[in-house]
């Protein structure tokens, strides 16, 4: 375990969930996501579909054939850099088909630094935005 920074590496490499129905999924994450400046990364030869900035880092991934039923009640959260950038993750999550958990705004139960939304994907799981503000913000 030497050669593990926990300074400059991440805690994982990336997450993956089954979904039901892969281009329903495909086409509500694309939307999604790209207020949060992710995109599409690549595909695997079963059309699983890997998530990430244009870097070409694939963090999150979908597909139908993964080991098991689609996968529900799983949590996602994904960082933004503004309230702004949350703000239109939801709207454009809504508008993709998705359902609201909760609506942006900062969380007090987590932080007073801490803005997120929270949508239920097409399966149920529960994907998140979120902002965590250096200052304290005050509405």
């Amino acid at each position: 375990m030497a050669d593990y920074d926990a300074v400059t590496l991440p805690i994982m490499d990336h997450v993956s969930i089954v979904v039901a129905d892969l281009e329903a999924s495909r086409a509500f994450y694309t939307a999604a996501l790209a207020p949060l400046g992710l995109v599409e990364v690549g595909r695997d030869a079963a059309g699983g579909t890997g998530f990430g900035t244009a870097t070409g880092r694939d963090d999150f991934w979908i597909g139908s054939c993964l080991d098991g039923p689609p996968s529900r009640g799983v949590h996602v959260a994904f960082t933004a850099v503004s309230r702004e950038q949350v703000q239109a993750f939801h709207a454009a999550a809504l508008a993709a088909g998705g359902t609201e958990r909760l609506a942006p705004g900062v969380q007090l139960q987590y932080s007073d630094r801490y803005y997120g939304a929270f949508v239920n994907d097409l399966d149920g799981n529960n994907i998140e935005a979120v902002f965590h503000s250096p200052e304290p913000i005050v509405d």
